[in-house]
């Protein structure tokens, strides 16, 4: 019944824009904290971006003013719109769910409940 769906990943070159989507089946998004993770090929699983019931988010150092995280509580739809990639931004993308009014600050992926499948993102130089 729960079911976290991503798109919107492919190949771009670096300096352009991606929009990830998020699609959340089986429970009410803006009642959970969301979050974007990433893993690079060789890399662990990074924390990129999270967003609280309350609507406060928060964002890896790495992507600070680049990266935004989203709601269309109509849609029940996480997104995330990432602008001026870089290669090293390359990585698999993942939409992660917890029931919590409040996203950790330890970016622990042990800490989430529901994950996506992950959606691909490719930065060339």
């Amino acid at each position: 019944q729960v079911e976290l769906v991503e798109s919107g990943g492919g190949s771009v070159q670096s300096g352009g824009s991606l929009r990830l989507s998020c699609r959340v089946v089986g429970f009410t998004a803006s009642t959970y904290c969301m979050g974007w993770f990433r893993q690079a090929p060789g890399k662990d699983l990074e924390g990129v971006t999270t967003i609280e019931p309350g609507g406060r988010t928060t964002s890896a150092d790495s992507v600070k003013g680049r990266f935004t995280i989203s709601q269309d509580n109509a849609k029940n739809t996480l997104y995330l719109q990432m602008a001026n990639l870089k290669p090293e931004d390359t990585a698999m993308y993942f939409c992660a769910a917890v029931p919590t009014d409040y996203c950790s600050d330890s970016w622990s992926q042990y800490e989430y409940k529901y994950w996506g499948q992950g959606t691909q993102v490719t930065v060339s130089s």
